[in-house]
């Protein structure tokens, strides 16, 4: 798309030159601030940044970008003809399912191969061959899943599961590739915390442990067995969502993305927003929550629409600071937003066993709020500052964009049909990936060759490893909580600090969720969250599927919360902005998101269920009578509008200190459920808001303000 973005009235570029210098910020980073502020507006495109810039500021926050670019030889076709080969045999077993523990261990042990060959072993180790020492590690990789293969008739008959010293040492082995894969493609944080919990069982026993953790003796054979031979370690039920259904939504976002899905999503954001005010911070608002919503990780989706959407925002005046903060709360909000949910819903479906279509309503109307709270926050601060949108005749029109591109929105719309006639998940993935292929050949500009469809397979299957590689090591820490109840001390630990007050358990619950997630893809942030911490909530009567909708949230939050928040981190790289000043904005911008799970545990309605009379672990629920679904929708939009209003200082003017606080606390008041206190909340911000617009005044703020 071409097109010129420029100034109303003077056609030259706007910016906030106020670049925080720290040593956070390297050198490429510092490049990206000096080429956007050179650059004149009137561009080609809208992507100002150089894409070795932002490949540069990704491998600096995130692990899974730093991959070998072998541009030829005989490597390079061995490893796309694994990749492909490994979308195939997904797509195979759909319809073809293999036990449970051979396709699992099929997926890691070939998932952590093609790892050994893509990512290298440091920063500094080549990028253009394999080293030797990883074939080593690719041979090692095949192994475990070789014998399993071969001894499984033995092992599930006459051994029943019981490990012998050969199942230890294979088991050991595969242990150590899973450590050191994840390591290469996630970081440290994720090997660190498995290795820790590997450890609990060996030491469990010693004097030296507190006595709620100590436990029984274990020998070699039950811990590497509990791990190796059984569906509750390596290959648990985290794995298990990665095979049959994670992998192929993977999959199917690498479809959509070579039919030109994210040029979609772009165009028409500026065409619906580009020209409203603060009109670029609103497009990636829009645009990097579907685009989020897609893609399993917040941080790389930081990084690839933050290229586009971030010099936009500067461009109209926004604060360096501010671009970063937008695209990292847009892009984490997609982790919630349905129906894909970064295909979070999917894993959360299989641990609780509740449908995939109620946790989808479910997690409508807190994702709409929340994404409610970021772009009225972004309006608001727009307001204050007087920034324009884009001039209308340089933006793309709704109806050029849809006549282009629009028909490749019906793959979604097809996946939420069958998803909604209760067709298995799997199955509905893989019927939409073949439909993606046959409705991008109605236009070409979205049509897919031999090449295309081989080159989806091939990025699907690389785009898989890092969520892969997360549920494995995951499974580590799954196979010891599983191996010696620790998951019932977490949660034993939080109901005793909560002192049978449910508030404070929330409270506990959510600093927990957000610690165990820190630095975390929200799958595995979840799947750990989901194990140790959601379990605590069932004392109180929280229905199974709230408890997990809490937990589930903050450990995605935990992305854009100080002092780990990479995808503020990856948002600052991107804008020249400080690391740790755009965490916060990204946290305050995000705040309805915080707030919105104590709502839904304390109102229900919201996530569109009747618990009344049913069991915690009931998995159908009525939906709650429809004029409780309207209090509850009309309360909490205004409530979030009020609250939005207050933390920005402005609505149609500004406001003092005073009257935000008065604001915040009727805002508050507005979202709690209960009619008295949703009454008076109401009262405070009609009166607060006929107030401002009689005392509103132009506002003519300094763009550094």
């Amino acid at each position: 798309m071409n097109s010129q973005v420029m100034d109303h009235n003077s056609g030259t570029p706007i910016y906030n030159d106020d670049a925080n210098s720290n040593d956070d910020v390297n050198a490429n980073e510092n490049a990206i601030l000096a080429q956007q502020t050179n650059a004149h507006v009137e561009t080609e495109d809208y992507d100002d940044v150089d894409p070795s810039v932002t490949q540069a500021i990704l491998e600096k926050y995130d692990r899974e970008s730093i991959t070998r670019h072998i541009t030829q030889g005989p490597v390079k076709y061995i490893i796309a003809a694994i990749c492909i080969l490994y979308s195939l045999f997904h797509l195979y077993i759909t319809f073809n399912p293999m036990p449970s523990l051979l396709q699992r261990s099929v997926h890691v042990g070939v998932g952590f191969a093609l790892i050994f060959l893509i990512f290298p072993a440091s920063k500094k180790s080549s990028r253009k061959r394999v080293a030797w020492y990883d074939w080593i590690w690719f041979l090692l990789s095949l192994s475990g899943m070789t014998y399993l293969i071969y001894e499984y008739q033995d092992i599930v008959t006459s051994r029943g599961g019981m490990a012998n010293s050969v199942d230890v040492i294979l088991s050991i082995i595969t242990v150590i590739c899973v450590l050191e894969g994840s390591r290469r493609i996630t970081g440290w944080i994720l090997p660190i915390l498995a290795s820790i919990f590997l450890l609990y069982p060996f030491v469990s026993h010693l004097d030296f442990m507190p006595d709620r953790l100590l436990t029984r003796p274990y020998d070699m054979g039950d811990i590497f067995g509990q791990l190796f031979l059984k569906t509750e370690g390596l290959y648990s039920v985290a794995i298990g969502a990665s095979v049959t259904f994670i992998f192929l939504f993977i999959l199917f976002g690498a479809f959509l993305a070579r039919s030109g899905m994210g040029q979609l999503f772009n165009d028409l954001a500026l065409a619906l927003a580009g020209d409203k005010k603060g009109g670029p911070a609103k497009v990636a608002v829009i645009s990097s929550g579907f685009m989020g919503s897609i893609n399993g990780s917040a941080l790389s989706n930081v990084v690839s629409t933050g290229a586009f959407t971030i010099p936009l925002m500067k461009q109209v005046g926004c604060q360096m600071d501010l671009a970063g903060a937008v695209e990292a709360s847009a892009s984490v909000g997609g982790q919630i937003l349905p129906p894909i949910m970064g295909a979070s819903a999917f894993i959360m479906a299989e641990t609780t066993g509740l449908p995939y279509s109620t946790i989808a309503l479910a997690a409508l109307l807190p994702a709409i709020l929340y994404y409610l709270g970021v772009i009225a926050q972004v309006h608001f601060r727009a307001g204050r500052r007087d920034l324009k949108g884009m001039a209308k005749e340089s933006l793309p029109q709704v109806k050029e964009v849809l006549k282009a591109r629009g028909h490749m929105l019906l793959p979604i719309v097809f996946l939420i049909y069958l998803l909604i006639q209760n067709v298995p998940v799997g199955y509905a993935a893989a019927y939409t990936i073949g439909f993606t292929v046959v409705i991008s050949m109605l236009r070409k500009e979205t049509r897919m060759g031999f090449k295309d469809i081989l080159g989806a397979l091939e990025d699907g299957a690389r785009q898989s490893l890092a969520v892969m590689a997360a549920c494995a090591v995951v499974g580590i820490i799954i196979g010891v909580v599983s191996l010696t109840s620790f998951g019932t001390v977490m949660t034993s630990s939080i109901v005793t600090l909560g002192a049978g007050s449910l508030l404070l358990t929330l409270i506990l619950t959510m600093l927990a969720s957000m610690v165990l997630g820190m630095g975390l893809p929200s799958i595995p942030a979840y799947i750990i969250t989901a194990t140790m911490a959601a379990p605590a909530l069932a004392g109180f009567d929280i229905p199974i599927l709230s408890a997990h909708m809490f937990v589930f949230y903050f450990g995605v939050f935990a992305n854009i919360t100080p002092p780990v928040c990479l995808a503020a981190f990856a948002g600052a790289g991107i804008s020249g902005g400080d690391p740790m000043k755009t965490g916060f904005l990204s946290l305050k911008l995000a705040l309805a998101g915080f707030i919105v799970p104590f709502m839904f545990i304390y109102n229900p309605a919201m996530l569109m269920i009747d618990p009344t009379g049913l069991a915690v672990t009931a998995k159908e629920f009525p939906l709650p009578p429809v004029m409780d679904i309207v209090i509850a929708v009309v309360t909490s939009v205004v409530g979030v509008i009020g609250l939005s209003a207050a933390l920005e200082g402005y609505f149609k003017g500004d406001m003092n200190v005073v009257t935000r606080l008065i604001l915040a606390l009727g805002a508050l008041l507005l979202i709690y459920p209960g009619l008295i206190t949703g009454l008076i909340g109401g009262v405070i911000i009609l009166g607060i808001a006929v107030l401002n617009i009689k005392t509103s005044k132009t506002p003519v703020l300094p763009l550094n303000v």
